[in-house]
């Protein structure tokens, strides 16, 4: 297959960096971008050190700003190079409460939408014109949180959905495909900061069917089957990685 360039949104820390290593031991160069250097620096200096010199580069930006995420496409296509893989994975439930006024409930919706739908939707236009045509490959991360909530975080979520199947109707006849994946508890990250107490995750894995929490490495692997040539034929779908907490449909 070659190696190809795969640019992971929020890829210092969590998912993204599970994604990241995946793509890195397949031997493909991955550009990170978050908004914090320090992780970003660490974990491409891991990723240089597990799989060799140059295989990871990083750029920080704060993708719900146009003009940063323009800087973070300018430095994802330095010297006209394509991008083969784009997974904006960005985001997180910033605003997981308010305090019940109108303008409380105002801003945790703004900077949910910001913290999720403007990151990947700016990354991934920026993006666009500089993508592998045919064969490229978009993976943007949903969640379980766009089929029952919370509020402002799900429905940031169901917007990228939308916004997925929207892309991938556009870009079918190029010959690239758009997906998401859709995780459901997934333990071993940053998303719940201090509400992750071990009771808070043992009942969250309880919601599975098979009773245990999902790995970053459980999502990076769906994203990773996604990005391969043998996801030629699979596109404009949500693709659901939850232990059956949400049922199929």
């Amino acid at each position: 297959m070659g190696q190809r360039k795969v640019v992971v949104s929020g890829g210092g820390t969590g998912i993204g960096r599970a994604v990241a290593e995946v793509f890195a031991a397949d031997g493909d160069h991955v550009v990170l971008i978050g908004r914090r250097e320090e992780p970003l620096e660490k974990a491409a200096g891991e990723l240089d050190a597990a799989h060799g010199a140059g295989t990871a580069s990083w750029v920080a930006a704060d993708l719900s700003d146009p003009g940063q995420a323009r800087r973070a496409v300018e430095f994802c296509t330095a010297g006209g190079t394509q991008v083969d893989v784009v997974v904006a994975n960005a985001g997180g439930n910033v605003a997981p409460a308010h305090d019940g006024t109108l303008e409380g409930i105002a801003d945790s919706f703004r900077r949910n939408f910001e913290a999720n739908v403007l990151t990947a939707v700016l990354l991934t236009e920026g993006l666009l014109p500089h993508i592998t045509r045919p064969g490229g490959r978009i993976i943007q991360m949903s969640s379980i949180a766009a089929l029952r909530g919370p509020g402002s975080y799900g429905g940031s979520k169901a917007t990228v959905n939308t916004y997925t199947l929207d892309l991938a109707q556009k870009l079918g006849p190029q010959g690239i495909t758009v997906n998401a994946v859709a995780p459901g508890f997934v333990a071993d990250t940053e998303f719940f900061g201090d509400r992750a107490t071990p009771e808070f995750v043992a009942a969250r894995a309880e919601q599975a069917l098979t009773g245990q929490a999902g790995l970053p490495s459980d999502i990076a692997a769906a994203v990773r089957y996604l990005a391969s040539p043998e996801a030629a034929y699979m596109t404009a779908q949500i693709m659901h990685v939850n232990g059956g907490a949400a049922l199929g449909r």
